[in-house]
């Protein structure tokens, strides 16, 4: 069974119920606590709810990308570049030591290393995958906060 790491994040609706179903049809093996988050290129809007799991996954990268994809459409993710809000987002950020590069994925993650709140939750579950100069050398990082652990309680959503 493969490893893999995804980043989670929510800002609309019942932020920690979209976490939750998310991670309901995900085989979690760690879970990061929950990171709040500015928005980036976002006026008055709500901060994100940020998080990183590690899961096994059985499927390969572009199979588990598709699930993913999947889930997101579920919880009513609408693809729109110009609207930076969403119910769920999920990132395969890391998938064992595999290095991809094709026209649907990348990995690792080419954003990965821009973003602060992936960096903290990942940094929490796999700290060898984090070091202090990757955090040092985001440019221009986004204020980010730890909110807390996410209540794995049962949700209706899924």
């Amino acid at each position: 069974m493969s490893r893999a790491w995804i980043g989670l994040g929510s800002n609309l609706g019942e932020r920690a119920a979209h976490l939750r179903a998310a991670l309901n049809v995900l085989d979690v093996r760690q879970l990061s606590s929950v990171w709040g988050s500015d928005p980036v290129d976002v006026e008055d809007d709500r901060p994100y709810w940020n998080m990183v799991a590690e899961i096994g996954d059985e499927s390969d990268p572009h199979q588990l990308l598709e699930r993913l994809l999947q889930i997101e459409n579920s919880l009513g993710r609408a693809r729109n570049r110009a609207d930076r809000r969403r119910t769920i987002d999920l990132d395969l950020l890391l998938y064992d030591d595999e290095t991809i590069e094709s026209d649907r994925l990348t990995l690792p993650h080419p954003r990965m290393g821009e973003r602060l709140f992936v960096l903290e939750p990942l940094a929490e579950i796999a700290p060898e995958k984090v070091s202090s100069e990757m955090i040092a050398a985001i440019a221009h990082p986004a204020r980010v906060w730890r909110i807390g652990m996410l209540d794995r309680g049962p949700t209706s959503l899924l």
